[in-house]
């Protein structure tokens, strides 16, 4: 059995607890409850909450999946750089933690299917719009949703878009 990872404490410690507080803030500013935010990261929401307190046994993984599901990544940097802001709504490589099918018609047309819920996640368009990009009409799709194809592509490393 491997050896326990000792507590972290000073300078390090005190970054995970400003990335997680960052997360947070990040999911209270998108109005996104604990239960949904980590639902749409594939965690359970106490995961979730230790990840927002800045653990540091929560996995790696884990700590990619929430901010993903937020519209964010994690990323190493130099020393002394200025930390990556949040993408604002609207630019490139931002998308919805939750997605509405009533705003994207084309995925509304192509998740007849989905019983029981008008949100998808992001994982969940994605899959929808690849598994039947045979049927979706290009030149009358909204510039909205052709964005939110090509963010979904570019942040899940699916194929090119073809839009």
């Amino acid at each position: 059995m491997p050896k326990k990872s000792p507590p972290l404490t000073g300078p390090t410690a005190a970054k995970l607890e400003a990335l997680g507080m960052r997360l947070a803030e990040r999911r209270k500013a998108l109005r996104v409850s604990a239960t949904v935010a980590a639902e749409a990261a594939g965690m359970s929401r106490v995961t979730l909450h230790r990840i927002e307190n800045g653990e540091p046994s929560v996995t790696m993984g884990a700590w990619c999946n929430a901010a993903a599901a937020l519209g964010l990544q994690l990323e190493l940097q130099p020393t002394g750089q200025e930390a990556a802001k949040p993408l604002p709504e609207g630019q490139p490589g931002w998308w919805p933690v939750r997605i509405a099918l009533a705003d994207y018609p084309q995925l509304k047309a192509l998740a007849w299917h989905v019983q029981g819920t008008d949100h998808l996640t992001p994982l969940e368009a994605l899959d929808i719009y690849e598994r039947n990009d045979r049927h979706l009409n290009l030149p009358t799709m909204t510039a909205q949703e052709q964005a939110l194809w090509q963010a979904l592509q570019d942040a899940f490393g699916k194929r090119a878009a073809h839009v």
